[in-house]
């Protein structure tokens, strides 16, 4: 798919050691390791053109230039109509929450919404909390304890004239399945719905297209993407043109930044820019390309799809790999998608025997590989699994930068 010596090259973080050995980074769900070329950009930014927007002087409009530039590359990275559907925050939570307020206005006694129970909290307590304040109604999607995956009859079962918003996650935080996202949205749509959808990880591992899969709204993040700390809000043009926004005065009145409240993180969006870059970069030593998408709306985008498919192409075999082995492991309790690997990303969870998650999780650290356990604030779903109460689970999560060799080493460390 790609040269991984070159890849990884690009990941100074990964040349850190412990105890004489590479740390191991599994827990790209949380948040991957940064490109060189973010780092670059993040610098340049600080060192040559920091400034507030709209001034008369040089880096003033060096920093304007900066973010419609940004503005422009997450909407090639989404796939969006235009740039003014981007909106910039703090993290994907905020945004969510601060979109919640302004959907909820439009909210009367007895609409209904519709959340899962597979979601990240960030993707349901937003919602939830909104709905008890306009007295809205909120059903919630279950879930088949067996493999993580949603029950798709209880969207038709609860899909009504009064059905105002469907919000679902594209894919599982915790257990890396990927839900049905533009069947979903279509029936949605067929009841007048509108549908949000937490994309934060999936961005890591799919091409995302959000004319394609019907989405109103997306959101991403992009630490979770080899970038900084900043959150990313696609919107519909129209629908973020009518919303009321909670703002200051006399700030912009049209989208986007009618909803980018406050000072940006400039730097930040300067080091979305080095990711873009990158995966510019990476599209070109890729040896695998899809088929070819008229509707992407530019030559980078279509670079940037290509990148993401090599990506998903690569941490397929990947996955398919640590699934068959860490499930042949006795005492290993695998839970999730086993075998659809078209359905699921490179994040699996497991409890090992009577071990505590915590413990096992400090058990790979010692060994230097970096695992997460708990909830991951899917505690819908722990809760669901009966796990909540022992301490979750382990998740182990996979990003285009990891090897074989370092995954030989996780289920070495597991076996002992």
């Amino acid at each position: 798919m790609f040269n991984l010596s070159a890849v990884r090259s690009e990941f100074p973080a990964l040349a850190r050691e412990h105890a004489g050995r590479p740390l191991i980074f599994f827990d790209a769900p949380g948040g991957t390791q940064v490109t060189r070329r973010c780092l670059d950009y993040i610098v340049e930014y600080l060192t040559r053109h920091n400034a507030n927007t709209h001034g008369a002087f040089i880096t003033a409009q060096e920093s304007d230039a900066l973010i419609e530039a940004a503005h422009e590359a997450a909407a090639d990275l989404l796939n969006a109509e235009r740039k003014e559907e981007i909106v910039f925050g703090q993290n994907m939570t905020s945004l969510t929450f601060a979109l919640s307020r302004s959907i909820g206005r439009t909210l009367r006694e007895g609409d209904e919404i519709i959340l899962t129970r597979l979601d990240h909290d960030a993707n349901f307590s937003p919602w939830r909390l909104m709905a008890e304040e306009r007295g809205a109604r909120v059903h919630v999607v279950d879930i088949h304890p067996e493999d993580c995956t949603l029950v798709m009859e209880d969207f038709a079962r609860y899909l009504n004239a009064r059905t105002r918003l469907v919000a679902v996650g594209y894919v599982s935080n915790a257990v890396g399945t990927i839900n049905p996202v533009k069947q979903i949205a279509a029936v949605a749509h067929a009841v007048g719905a509108w549908v949000f959808v937490d994309a934060v990880a999936a961005a890591p591992h799919l091409p995302i297209d959000v004319r394609d899969l019907g989405a109103d709204f997306l959101v991403c993040s992009t630490y979770k993407f080899w970038g900084p700390h900043q959150g990313i809000l696609y919107g519909k043009y129209d629908l973020l043109d009518r919303l009321p926004a909670y703002k200051v005065r006399p700030a912009d009145d049209r989208p986007p930044h009618k909803f980018e409240t406050g000072t940006q993180s400039h730097e930040n969006q300067a080091g979305l820019l080095g990711v873009i870059e990158y995966l510019e970069w990476l599209a070109a030593q890729a040896d695998v390309a899809p088929e070819p998408n008229a509707n992407l709306r530019s030559p980078r985008a279509a670079e940037i799809h290509r990148a993401m498919y090599a990506v998903r192409t690569y941490e397929t075999g990947l996955v398919s790999y640590l699934i068959e082995c860490v499930t042949a492991i006795p005492g290993v309790r695998f839970f999730g998608i086993r075998e659809r690997m078209d359905q699921r990303v490179p994040t699996i969870a497991i409890r090992y025997k009577d071990e505590h998650p915590r413990a096992t999780a400090e058990r790979l650290a010692r060994h230097g590989i970096c695992v997460w356990d708990g909830n991951y604030y899917a505690i819908n779903l722990t809760e669901r699994l009966g796990v909540e109460d022992g301490g979750g689970l382990v998740r182990i999560g996979l990003t285009h930068y990891n090897t074989r060799e370092e995954v030989d080493r996780l289920l070495d460390v597991l076996a002992q």
